[in-house]
């Protein structure tokens, strides 16, 4: 078998020990004769791989109890819709922090659901500059730049920008906006659970797993209990939040085989050291990665403000881009995969998510400094 080293965005890498656990288990579940893809999710043996992954999650990221882990479909882009659409009552307004494409689709969408519903929607900062195809992000907001209406909705914020490498708390010098009394809605898809966050911040945090815990298709949702219960109302159930607290996220049939591959996978993580030994393994695979770059000015440029640099999508252009497409071409040669910067933008761009290995990274380091010589 010859993998590759998979630096794709998402559907993203996953870890090799978790997919052979799903290999050697694909068959015969628990001993049940079946696969899990074949269990009825109202089955024991299923039940239990479903409370194990919500435990897990609980257990890794220092779940209080006034929060509730839910498992929902859709993906993210479900949820840009879906969140306004449960917490903006008629007449009051939701604020959010621009910091790239992603924010701004969940703006979009905000807007769309917002106008329907009786509310409204505002940016209370934005970090972008220019307009159309020249508009470019480069940094999160740096602390007490976002100016929050203390009768807000939320503040909705995106902790990591995976088409522009940005991100939120990296360092101090960029942490999460300081909301008062405002809920703190984050969505944390292609950073959840790279390192501990607090949260008794945030009143609701999502984050689609393809990225960093997962396959596709499942969607992480960890949210104030009080937030659920101060939701609307009069939403159809399947669009209401409470309707997967209040069934334990088993309301209609959930995907099963992607929660049971989460389950997999946050049993690793856990195996591993939990999230602090996740942290320091993603802070050096940065550092390798950043190093490469710096260490050839002439040649590597990344746009992103060092405070502000993404540990998990690293972004950055060659002189051409016809240098940046033999570059593709050669790391794939190599076994190198997913390098090729998003279409909006272009570049190269490394994701470097919880599953890939330091030794990738070591690898892709030599080969951009080869890269660099050789011009």
């Amino acid at each position: 078998m010859n993998r590759v080293k998979n630096f794709n965005a998402g559907p993203a890498a996953l870890p090799l020990p978790a997919l052979e656990r799903a290999r050697d288990e694909f068959l015969d579940f628990a001993g049940s004769g079946m696969s899990v893809m074949e269990h009825s999710h109202r089955g024991k043996e299923y039940e239990a791989c479903h409370d194990e992954a919500i435990a897990l999650l609980r257990e890794l990221l220092g779940v209080p109890a006034t929060h509730e882990v839910l498992f929902v479909q859709g993906g993210a882009s479900q949820l840009f819709a879906q969140i306004p659409m449960n917490l903006v009552q008629r007449g009051q307004t939701a604020e959010y922090v621009l910091t790239g494409a992603w924010g701004e689709k969940a703006l979009a969408e905000a807007r769309a659901a917002t106008a329907m519903l009786g509310g409204a929607v505002r940016v209370a900062c934005s970090t972008g500059t220019g307009d159309g195809k020249e508009k470019s992000y480069v940094r999160a907001p740096a602390a007490g730049e976002v100016k929050v209406s203390p009768d807000a909705a939320y503040l909705h914020v995106t902790s990591n920008e995976t088409i522009h490498g940005v991100e939120f708390d990296v360092t101090p010098a960029r942490p999460y906006p300081a909301t008062g009394s405002v809920p703190l809605v984050a969505d944390m898809s292609s950073d959840f659970l790279w390192k501990k966050v607090d949260v008794s911040r945030f009143g609701l945090i999502y984050a689609g797993a393809q990225k960093n815990i997962g396959p596709s298709g499942v969607v992480v949702v960890v949210v104030s209990k009080a937030l659920l219960e101060a939701g609307r109302k009069d939403l159809p159930k399947i669009f209401q939040l409470r309707t997967p607290a209040e069934n334990k996220s088993l309301y209609n049939t959930p995907p099963t085989f992607g929660i049971y591959m989460i389950r997999n996978v946050l049993a690793w993580l856990k195996g591993l050291g939990g999230l602090e030994a996740m942290e320091a393994r993603n802070r050096r695979k940065a550092a390798v990665l950043y190093g490469a770059i710096d260490a050839n000015p002439g040649y590597y440029r990344c746009p992103v403000e060092r405070e502000s640099r993404s540990v998990m999508n690293v972004v950055f252009r060659l002189p051409s881009e016809a240098d940046e497409e033999r570059f593709v071409k050669e790391a794939r040669a190599r076994g190198m995969v997913g390098l090729k910067g998003h279409r909006s933008v272009g570049g190269i761009r490394v994701s470097a998510y919880n599953a890939v290995e330091p030794a990738w990274l070591d690898e892709l380091a030599v080969f951009m400094g080869e890269f660099a010589r050789k011009g």
